[in-house]
């Protein structure tokens, strides 16, 4: 995977969460197909923290259910960082146990200037992703765009 194909609409309902949820960490789950995310899965943050998150595993277990049902794949777990850069903190890389998952981090640390940026973490390595917003009226998945 070289990048990530986010609906306008899901970036919009993750600064949603995040507003509603700050100063907390907020956090969930997005899944789709080949990069392209479809649907948002907001988790709740089992540790109610302004500098950490955690997800509860019953939470998590019934997204994984319904994201197979569905024919679909969780693309990329997504917390906030309510008042720090958009970039992976060391507990973020310490706890990035899945190395094929995109990890988001949305910064609200300029409040009216949300910032998302996407990793790749495996063992302790931190690899920028690409991340494509995009118009759901204005994408056409069998178009071959690279980003």
């Amino acid at each position: 995977m070289t990048g990530l194909f986010l609906p306008q609409r899901i970036l919009d309902a993750m600064i949603l969460q995040a507003e509603a949820e700050d100063p907390i960490e907020a956090c969930g789950l997005l899944s789709g197909q080949e990069r392209i995310v479809r649907e948002i899965y907001e988790l709740t943050n089992a540790d109610d923290s302004e500098d950490h998150f955690s997800m509860l595993p019953a939470e998590q277990f019934a997204v994984a259910k319904k994201v197979r049902a569905a024919g679909m794949e969780i693309l990329a777990v997504y917390h906030t960082h309510p008042t720090s850069p958009a970039r992976p903190s060391e507990e973020d890389i310490r706890l990035a146990f899945t190395p094929n998952m995109v990890y988001l981090i949305l910064s609200l640390m300029v409040p009216w200037r949300p910032e998302l940026r996407g990793f790749r973490i495996h063992d302790g390595d931190v690899v920028e992703i690409p991340i494509q917003v995009f118009d759901d009226q204005d994408f056409d998945p069998a178009q071959d765009y690279v980003i």
